[in-house]
């Protein structure tokens, strides 16, 4: 199996504009995201999907893979699959936020691990480490399995609802932001119109679902916290070396 890591990145971020090229300890967020990535023997190679020539240059000052992409891609999977376009030889696509400097090789490779059935053809993480706080927090997405541990709905509400109010951390599912797709898949859902559902929830994840394709959900207990706005900077840096 070969496999291509893409981080999308893209400058002009509404609610932190710059992120990816910020100093965290003396390297930039983007590099931080894109060594975390090359720790992990399954992938072949990594590149930087980004419409902005300022991040492709720094991505090739510390000497990664850079592609500059179309500035029209609505989503990081519309930039992924531009990328994966052009690089037949790649049979999985992961897609990597570039706002995770702390990313852990090992979760990119528990995604990795239900590949070896021809079957999946997109997965994603979750925990069940969850709080009472989050369920009610539109921010935290909550997702809904079937017995084959693939996923039925996610929602930013909820799911599912407790008829009783009993809270059990076992009944629910917090996912995480990692993706990872059979090449074919990724070309595929990447040319599908955006749905209600979708539009609903501003979840891009349900017009997958709405048309038919399936998405193994794969727990994990690691999770590692993102860079969204600029109070979030301080907390990675205390986790740093």
């Amino acid at each position: 199996m070969n496999v291509l890591a893409v981080i999308p990145s893209r400058y002009g971020s509404s609610r932190f504009p710059g992120k990816p090229l910020i100093d965290l300890k003396g390297k930039t967020m983007i590099q931080r995201v894109y060594e975390g990535v090359q720790r992990s023997s399954l992938i072949n190679e990594v590149v930087v999907a980004t419409d902005d020539e300022r991040i492709f240059n720094e991505v090739i000052r510390f000497g990664g893979k850079a592609c500059m992409t179309s500035p029209h891609h609505l989503t990081g999977t519309d930039r992924c699959a531009e990328v994966a376009e052009q690089l037949a030889e790649y049979d999985v696509v992961i897609n990597v936020q570039g706002d995770e400097p702390l990313v852990r090789f090992e979760q990119l490779e528990q995604l990795l691990s239900v590949f070896g059935d021809p079957n999946v053809q997109i997965a994603t993480l979750a925990t069940n480490k969850i709080t009472v706080a989050e369920l009610s927090n539109p921010n935290r997405i909550k997702i809904v399995l079937n017995k084959f541990h693939q996923a039925l709905y996610f929602s930013r509400s909820c799911i599912p609802f407790s008829q009783s109010g009993n809270f059990k951390e076992t009944d629910y599912l917090r996912h995480i932001g990692l993706y990872a797709f059979r090449r074919k898949t990724l070309l595929e859902i990447a040319k599908l119109e955006p749905t209600s559902l979708e539009q609903t929830e501003s979840l891009e994840q349900l017009r997958w679902l709405f048309h038919g394709y399936k998405i193994q959900v794969v727990n994990t207990t690691i999770e590692t916290p993102n860079i969204d706005v600029p109070e979030d900077v301080q907390l990675v840096l205390n986790i740093l070396d």
